[in-house]
Parts: C-alpha cells; structure tokens; sequence
C-alpha cells in the first residue's frame, strides 16, 4: 500500500527548530526539535544551515508518521520580516529538491503565533516573552506594532520589564527617588553587587534574556511593592498600545495573547485585561487555541488542502507554489 502524502510544519526560534510532519485529516503527527538556532549572517538568515538542520529531522519524521511525498510546507521564522531575503530566495527551491514540495509559505514567526492563537480571523494578538510584537489582520492585510528589539522597542517585554525592575534597583541603591529596596534585594541575590552590574551585563550578547530574567522577580515583588506594580502596569499599558495599533477597527474582532511572559499571571494581565478594554472595547477577548508551531501546522494543512484564506505579505507570509510532478 503506498504511503500516505502529508505536510510540513517548522517554528525556527531563538532556541532552535521545532518540526512535525503529519498526514491531513488522519492524525498522524510526528514531532521533533533541534537545541541549535539557526544561524544568521551577513545575508540574514542562512538557508544552508536551515537546510543542514532540517533535512535529517524531516526523513526521519517521515518515517515515523509514515507519510511518503510531502505536499506542502509551512516555516515560521524569527526574524523573517526583516532578515528572510536570502531564505524566500532559496528555501522553497531547496525543499522542493529533497522533498518535492511545490507548495511553501514562509511567514514571520508572529504570523504563525496570531494563526495558532486564532486561527483565520480577523483580531490581533500580543505575543510577548524575551521580545514583544502585536500583530493583527482584517484578513485583507497583516499590520504589525513593535517588535523593534530591546534597544529600539518591545516595550512591555521581558527585557522592558527586567530593565525597568533593575533600573528601580538600582536607583534604591543610589538613594534616587523610584527606586524599590525589594528589587533591590532580588538583584542582588541574582547578580550579586549591583556596583558590579554594568560590567556583568553591558559585554553580553544575550542582553535581552539576561534582562528578561528579571521580569519574573518584578512580579513576584508586585503585590506589596508599588514601585514593581508601576513596572508592570507600565507594561501593559504599552503592550494595550500596540494591541490598539493592529486591532481592527471594524466588526468583532479576537484579541488573545501568546507567550511566555504571561506565565507571570494576575500581576500583569490583570492590568493589561483592564486596558485593553478601555482601549479596544469592540474586541472580544479570547484565549489563545495554540502556539506558533500550532500555527505553521494550521498553515501547512490549509496550504495542503488549497484552503489557506489568510492575506500574502512579501515579509509576513510569502506562498510559493509550484505543483509540477
């Protein structure tokens, strides 16, 4: 009997590659990940190192799904809108060379957060960890607020939390009004002597996740310290600003949020629950159905069974197809 045809699903993050194959409408899934990111170079993402990653995983899971000819791919990147030249360039050509896919969409990893969270409708979504994007569609078009970085944006991320809390820290240790003696202390537990902060933190390359790491203590300090609650009403006050500028505007739009910083709980999406009701009033709060790797398989089955209904954007989800046999 001949093997089953099925799709391809791939979340490529900071943390490394995440990969099912499956068969449509017959539930056989299998899953892997990689603990190597990708690499980015002077051309962006490199496909080459995507390709050297994914092609062992991806027979291998072939076999465990028992599926044979792959129809459709879906891969969701960090950093696709603004780093994915080279990968649109050469990704689909070099799946259709192993695989013989003819059909692959490439999308930002925010696009398949918002397609996991809510699938084909018009909303938006906060998807906040280290980082922070909200992105939200009428399904006419995707529109985009922050993600800019820690340097530039994700305002109301981990890092934006974690660096305000130590700022506060730190201005406790400096005897500067806004500070906060319990952040203070929880910095100090963690990084040891603030005088010796700078120097541990400012010669990193994962900046962002050392600031992150601090957003949990906010948190944690916020019920009885208000300089920590200020943090994180701050926060989602910033994050409602970003809901706000990719809502739609018409209709009854979803709005769900997605990611790691959540796991934080009442301190900061009590808050934001009360902002983003004052500020988008029209739109019903739902929870998120799933997570970026849920959207790429939402993605790769609608492309598989010619039903993806969600609008193409060069940089957000770029669809090749090429059915030749």
């Amino acid at each position: 009997m001949t093997a089953p045809s099925g799709f391809l699903a791939v979340d490529s993050g900071g943390s490394g590659l995440r990969v099912v194959v499956g068969t449509v409408g017959r539930g056989a899934r299998a899953r892997r990940e990689s603990r190597e990111p990708v690499r980015t170079g002077d051309r962006g993402i490199d496909p080459g190192h995507f390709m050297e990653q994914l092609v062992p995983m991806v027979r291998a899971l072939a076999a465990e799904a028992g599926v044979g000819r792959l129809d459709a791919a879906a891969v969701g990147a960090a950093g696709m809108a603004s780093l994915g030249d080279a990968l649109r360039a050469e990704l689909p050509g070099a799946l259709r060379r192993e695989f013989g896919i003819g059909r692959v969409a490439l999308a930002a990893d925010a696009v398949t957060a918002y397609v996991g969270a809510l699938g084909p409708r018009p909303g938006a979504v906060v998807a906040a960890g280290t980082g922070l994007i909200a992105i939200g569609t009428d399904l006419a078009s995707w529109r985009r607020a922050d993600g800019w970085g820690h340097l530039l944006g994700d305002c109301g991320s981990g890092a934006w939390i974690g660096r305000a809390g130590l700022e506060a820290a730190l201005r406790a240790h400096d005897g500067r009004p806004g500070g906060s003696a319990g952040l203070l202390a929880r910095a100090e537990e963690l990084f040891g002597p603030v005088r010796g902060l700078p120097g541990k933190l400012y010669p990193r390359p994962d900046r962002p996740a050392v600031l992150a790491s601090f957003a949990p203590h906010v948190a944690a300090c916020a019920d009885g310290d208000p300089v920590a609650a200020d943090v994180l009403r701050a926060a989602a006050r910033h994050m409602a600003d970003s809901a706000t500028a990719v809502c739609p505007t018409a209709g009854e739009p979803q709005v769900a949020l997605t990611g790691g910083l959540f796991k934080m709980g009442d301190p900061l999406v009590v808050p934001l629950e009360e902002e983003l009701a004052k500020r988008v009033p029209h739109a019903r709060r739902v929870p998120a159905a799933g997570d970026p790797l849920d959207g790429s398989v939402r993605i790769a089955t609608d492309l598989a069974t010619d039903s993806l209904t969600l609008p193409s954007d060069e940089a957000m989800l770029c669809v090749v197809n090429d059915k030749r046999d």
